[in-house]
């Protein structure tokens, strides 16, 4: 009998199925994302509050309560796709890390480095790679392709902040 809380065989595929210690793996790894960015962007309240923004930009304290929910659900879309596919999976889950990857650049380009416009190249990128990932979850496990999808709506929003505040502020 398999373990509850751990990596199992599903008797019907075989491979062995992605369980909880796979879940906290990528909630440690999302929220390691969030910890990176905020380091890099220690003065971002301050930073954020100094810039030109256009009158429909969020205050500064939403970004945080967003955020932390948004990478939950990041980490959650990826076990869901882990837990269902009796492998073959790679392409999935490089398209994951891919939009996460550059999830991780953003921050440290707009805030730590004031380069919002390669800020803006960043996160146009990240909207491209997670289109490809919420397709790619879509085919493997629809529940995760749905969980990515607040995410896509708020990088979208992101982006024309971004663009704005770049075009405001040079």
């Amino acid at each position: 009998m398999a373990e509850p809380s751990g990596d199992h065989v599903n008797e019907a595929t075989g491979p062995p199925r992605a369980g909880w210690p796979t879940l906290v793996l990528l909630l440690a790894a999302c929220y390691a994302v969030a910890a990176v960015g905020g380091l890099a962007a220690a003065d971002a309240g301050q930073t954020y509050r100094a810039l030109a923004k256009p009158s429909w930009a969020p205050p500064g304290w939403l970004f945080g309560p967003v955020w932390t929910v948004l990478y939950g659900t990041i980490a959650v879309a990826g076990w869901l796709v882990l837990r269902r596919s009796a492998g073959g999976h790679a392409v999935a889950m490089t398209l994951w890390s891919v939009q996460l990857a550059l999830n991780l650049a953003w921050t440290p380009l707009f805030f730590a480095a004031d380069a919002y416009g390669l800020a803006f190249v960043d996160i146009c990128l990240l909207l491209v790679a997670l289109t490809a990932t919420v397709a790619a979850f879509g085919r493997r496990q629809r529940a995760a392709a749905v969980l990515l999808l607040p995410y896509t709506a708020w990088v979208v929003f992101a982006a024309a902040l971004n663009l704005s505040i770049w075009l405001l502020n040079t």
